[in-house]
């Protein structure tokens, strides 16, 4: 194989880019075959394999010299090797018949070549289990729908480009429809989540049409059932036996919380599920990590426990017991059973209390940390909820209750434990590491880049922030062809208007990355409000 090219991804990632998709797989078997402590993913893409890496284990550098070498024993692998996966299709998809016409082909021409397909699957992303299927033996290019839909179904089979794929959840899409599956293409209490895992045969099985079920529906919550005041969010149910994801700590009976008005937007979350980009699944978690673990060592949790993120306040939620709370973030008045208190300091919350958020005068995002933690069932080690993916609970609604667990490791801290003030979020000054495409962009865009005091976009939401500016100027129109991202990528479409990636982003995109926003300074990035004015500036080199 020949040597890839390196191409950085911020201060905690890098690229690994070869000539075409039939080198991809061997490097990133190569690279799983040695990895080494601090590596924490790897994630194929079309001509790409992103390699992200703790810091704190594992130094970029050092990194980086292991990918090279280990890419010199890359290998093209044989088919053999790979296992198979078979799944039903039926034919049925609502392009099929102006699919083949398109092609130049009849309708069973075209059913017959996509069957008779040796398939493998060159990567994952989009969503989590939906993987790009390529084959030596597909001879089209098919476009994208001009316009995509807003609702593609669970279980269709389309294609796009030259890859096949199949829709694990109902999504929007552009993909040409032409079947339906009803295999289970993503379950995230399974060991292995993604049935269509990276390197994977697949051989599609014709049966015939209308006669096979939908898939069962792989969002991990529950569903409120009619007439009820109330939804159990939460379950405290264990993943599958051996997950070493799930805290220790159990619900502790007859503890939880109900909400009266969740407010603009609150979710669970809690340090996010790292790991898991390669099925295309993202970190998620809190956005203002520092704030969530704050609060969770001021009530004597661990770091990681599961706690309320609460977007722009207004959250109102009663106590089902004698609780203790702290509240960090985003600056607004909040008062327990009336009584105005302070933030960044543990109370006694009574049973039966009100603990009210009103809307916040200063930052974005408030963490409401209940000692114990709060519960819900674990989906690929994580209880956060992840809004674009569809994993964890949703979004929390009036009348849902959610349970306490018993998760607390030591006392609650006589004193704060550091200084704490309002979140400073009218100007932000961020840090930025190198990109990936910035050689797709004029030497005149990057100076536009640092020079221009850039506004958040009213588009900002936990997926990403889109900031209002001049446009960077490209060089290069083309396409780029979809490969890893990173939270703090900094994408830039064809409007020419950067947009940051967040923990809920998607875990590859098409768009050229400028720039990446510093793991420290994403913090800031969770409590820009709509309005924010952002400058940025060049971060010390990585070692």
């Amino acid at each position: 194989m020949v040597t890839p090219r390196v191409r950085p991804m911020g201060e905690r990632a890098f690229l690994l880019e070869v000539g075409a998709l039939d080198d991809v797989l061997p490097l990133r078997a190569a690279l799983a075959g040695s990895r080494p402590a601090g590596v924490t993913d790897l994630v194929p893409a079309a001509r790409t394999v992103l390699v992200r890496i703790d810091p704190r284990v594992l130094p970029l550098s050092t990194a980086r010299a292991w990918a090279l070498a280990a890419a010199t024993t890359a290998v093209q692998e044989t088919d053999a090797a790979a296992p198979i996966v078979e799944l039903d299709i039926a034919y049925d998809g609502a392009d099929l018949a102006d699919t083949a016409r398109l092609l130049g082909v009849e309708v069973d021409e075209l059913v017959r070549r996509h069957a008779e397909a040796a398939w493998r699957v060159a990567f994952t992303g989009f969503a989590p289990g939906f993987g790009y299927l390529v084959s030596d033996d597909w001879p089209f290019d098919v476009p994208r729908l001009e316009s995509p839909r807003t609702r593609v179904p669970a279980g269709s089979v389309g294609l796009a480009g030259v890859f096949s794929g199949a829709y694990p959840r109902d999504t929007p899409g552009g993909w040409r429809l032409i079947g339906t599956t009803a295999a289970r293409l993503f379950d995230p209490d399974a060991a292995s989540p993604a049935l269509l895992e990276p390197g994977a045969r697949v051989r599609f099985r014709p049966v015939p049409t209308g006669g096979g079920a939908r898939p069962a529906p792989v969002e991990n919550r529950s569903s409120a059932a009619n007439g009820r005041p109330e939804r159990h969010v939460m379950t405290g149910e264990r993943r599958h036996a051996g997950d070493a994801g799930a805290p220790s700590g159990e619900p502790a009976a007859g503890r939880s919380i109900r909400v009266l008005e969740p407010g603009l937007l609150t979710t669970v979350q809690d340090l996010g599920r790292e790991g898991a980009a390669s099925v295309g699944v993202a970190v998620s978690g809190g956005l203002d990590r520092g704030a969530l673990r704050t609060a969770n060592r001021l009530v004597g949790n661990p770091e990681e426990a599961a706690g309320l993120e609460v977007t722009m306040g207004g959250l109102r939620v009663a106590a089902g017991a004698d609780l203790w709370v702290a509240v960090t973030g985003a600056w607004g008045t909040m008062r327990i059973d009336g009584r105005e208190v302070d933030p960044y300091e543990a109370h006694a919350w009574p049973g039966g209390a009100e603990l009210h958020l009103d809307w916040f005068a200063h930052g974005a995002r408030g963490y409401v940390a209940v000692r114990g933690g709060l519960d819900a069932r674990v989906a690929l080690g994580s209880r956060s909820t992840d809004l674009l993916a569809g994993l964890g609970p949703a979004a929390l609604r009036a009348g849902d209750v959610v349970g306490v667990r018993d998760d607390e490791t030591g006392p609650i801290p006589v004193a704060p434990p550091g200084g704490w003030g309002a979140p400073h979020d009218d100007e932000l000054e961020l840090e930025l590491a190198p990109g990936p495409r910035a050689d797709w962009f004029a030497p005149a865009a990057l100076a536009t880049l640092y020079d221009t005091v850039w506004t958040v976009s009213n588009h900002a939401d936990r997926v990403g922030a889109r900031l209002d500016g001049p446009e960077l100027a490209r060089v290069r129109t083309g396409e780029l062809a979809s490969e890893g991202m990173v939270p703090g990528a900094l994408q830039v479409p064809p409007s020419g208007r950067p947009t940051i990636l967040l923990a809920d982003g998607p875990v590859t995109g098409g768009y050229p990355v400028i720039a990446v926003v510093t793991d420290a300074s994403l913090d800031l990035v969770a409590q820009a409000r709509p309005g924010t004015r952002i400058r940025f500036r060049h971060a010390r080199p990585a070692s």
